[in-house]
C-alpha cells in the first residue's frame, strides 16, 4: 500500500491508489485520465487519423446484400441501393481527414413500399452489420418545437444513447426515421394554419438532413429544461427515411395517364405493370403526397420495395434465419415440443394471408391465431410432438375474428 501512495502521475500528481493504474516510463508515470487527454490533444491537432476504417476490411456491398438475404426475403433493388450506400457512407467517413479536395456528399435515402414489405426489417438486419451507431426512430411522435410530442432533436438523442453519448461516434452514424409519410403535408397548398406534427415537423428535419451542429437534450426536451445542450453535427449522418405512403399509386397514375396521349396511348397504357404501380415512383409524386420540396431535395436517393407475391410470402414462412415458422419451433423446443407443420397449412396461411392483404406483417398474426391454443395447453400435458394439420388451422381460424374481417373485405 506505501508503495502504491508512493508512485504519482507524472502530469496530475495524483497517487497510483487514487488512478487505479499507472503507465511506467524511463523517468515517470502516466495515469489513464492523462493519457486519454493527451490522445484527445493529438487527434485535434491532426496528429493521430480519427477514422478508425480501413477500406479492405469494410464490408462490400455485394456481402452488404448476401447478408440481408439470409433474413430479408425479395426486395433485391432496395437491397442494393441500401448497400451501395452504406459502403459509400463508411468510405465517406473515410476521407473526411484525408484533406482531399473532392468532397463526397453523402446521399440520404427514401424507401416507398406499402405495409409489411420489410422497410423495417430491412433497416434492423443492417444495423447488425454495421460498424457504425445505427438507430430506428419513428416519425409519428415528433411535432413542432413547443407543442406536446417529441421534437426533432430527439432524433439525435436516440442516437447518442446507442454509442453511450460519445458525440464523435454520433456524427458518423446512421438514422432511419420510419413512418416518414406520416408527416406529409395534410394539403396540396402551404399551411396557413399551424401543421405542428406534419409540415412543422418537415421543416425541423431540414437542418438535420442537410447537414448542420444541432443542440441535443441528452435526457429529452422538456422533461429536463435545466440540463446542459450536447452539440452534435449532422453533416456525415446517413438518414435512411421509409414510408408506406398509402395511395401514392393512385399519384403515381394519375401522372401517367396524363402523359398517355394521342394514338399509342393504348399500347403505352398496356406496358404499364399494374400490379407493381409503385416502381414508377419519382420525386414529384412524393410532392403530391405532400413531401415538401425542399426535403425531397435532401433525399436524393429514392427506391421503392415490390409488393409480396404469393412465392414471397411462402419464402417467407420458412426460408429466413429467423423465420416465423422457425420461431414457432424454437418455441415449443424450449418446451420439450417437436413442433411439425404440414405443407397444406403453410399454403392455407399464405392463401389468408393475401386476402387480409397485409403483407408479411399478415402471416404473423394468422400463425398466432392458428398456435394461440397450442401453446397455452401444451406447457402444462407433457405432450412432446405437436403436428399442425389443415383442418386444425381452419378450425382455429373459423373462431378467430381474423376470418370475419376477410369476408367483410
Amino acid at each position: 500500500m506505501a508503495e502504491k501512495t508512493k508512485r504519482r502521475c507524472s502530469f496530475c500528481g495524483r497517487s497510483e491508489s487514487e488512478t487505479g493504474v499507472l503507465i511506467g516510463g524511463i523517468n515517470g508515470y502516466i495515469c489513464c485520465s492523462c493519457a486519454e487527454q493527451a490522445h484527445g490533444i493529438f487527434r485535434e491537432e491532426g496528429l493521430v487519423e480519427k477514422s478508425d476504417f480501413e477500406l479492405k476490411e469494410l464490408p462490400k456491398p455485394q456481402e452488404i446484400k448476401a447478408f440481408l438475404d439470409n433474413y430479408v426475403i425479395g426486395q433485391d433493388e432496395a437491397k442494393k441501393v441500401l448497400s451501395v450506400s452504406v459502403y459509400n457512407h463508411y468510405k465517406r467517413l473515410m476521407q473526411a481527414d484525408s484533406g482531399d479536395e473532392v468532397e463526397i456528399e453523402k446521399s440520404n435515402i427514401i424507401m416507398v413500399g406499402s405495409t409489411g414489405t420489410g422497410k423495417t426489417l430491412l433497416a434492423r438486419t443492417i444495423a447488425r452489420l454495421l460498424k457504425v451507431p445505427f438507430t430506428i426512430v419513428d416519425a409519428t411522435v415528433l411535432t413542432e418545437a413547443g407543442y406536446v410530442g417529441e421534437d426533432i432533436e430527439s432524433l439525435l438523442t436516440r442516437l447518442l444513447q446507442v454509442c453511450d453519448y460519445k458525440v464523435e461516434e454520433a456524427e458518423r452514424g446512421i438514422v432511419f426515421i420510419d413512418e416518414i409519410d406520416k408527416i406529409a403535408r395534410k394539403g396540396d397548398n402551404p399551411s396557413i394554419t399551424r401543421d405542428v406534427s406534419g409540415e412543422g415537423v418537415q421543416q425541423g428535419l431540414l437542418k438535420l438532413l442537410e447537414g448542420s451542429v444541432v443542440n441535443v437534450p441528452p435526457q429529452g426536451g422538456r422533461k429536463h429544461p435545466e440540463q446542459k445542450m450536447i452539440p452534435v453535427n449532422t453533416r456525415n449522418i446517413l438518414f435512411i427515411c421509409g414510408g408506406a405512403f398509402d395511395g401514392i399509386e393512385r399519384k403515381i397514375a394519375q401522372r401517367m395517364n396524363t402523359h398517355v396521349v394521342g394514338y399509342n396511348s393504348v399500347l403505352n397504357t398496356q406496358d404499364i405493370d399494374k400490379e407493381n404501380i409503385m416502381k414508377y415512383i419519382l420525386p414529384q409524386d412524393l410532392r403530391s403526397f405532400g413531401l415538401i420540396p425542399e426535403i425531397i431535395g435532401r433525399l436524393p436517393v429514392l427506391t421503392h420495395l415490390k409488393p409480396l407475391d404469393r412465392t414471397a410470402l411462402r419464402n417467407i414462412l420458412t426460408e429466413p434465419k429467423n423465420s416465423i415458422i422457425k420461431q414457432y419451433m424454437k418455441l415449443m423446443e424450449m418446451d420439450g415440443v417437436k413442433l411439425t407443420f404440414d405443407d397444406d397449412v403453410l399454403e392455407y396461411i399464405v392463401d389468408t394471408a393475401l386476402e387480409y392483404k397485409l403483407g408479411a406483417r399478415g402471416l404473423r398474426s394468422i400463425v398466432e391465431s392458428i398456435m394461440v391454443d397450442k401453446m397455452f395447453e401444451i406447457p402444462s400435458d407433457g405432450t412432446t410432438e405437436c403436428r399442425i394439420t389443415k383442418e386444425y388451422a381452419m378450425q382455429q381460424l373459423s373462431k378467430n375474428a381474423l376470418t370475419t374481417l376477410a369476408s367483410e373485405q
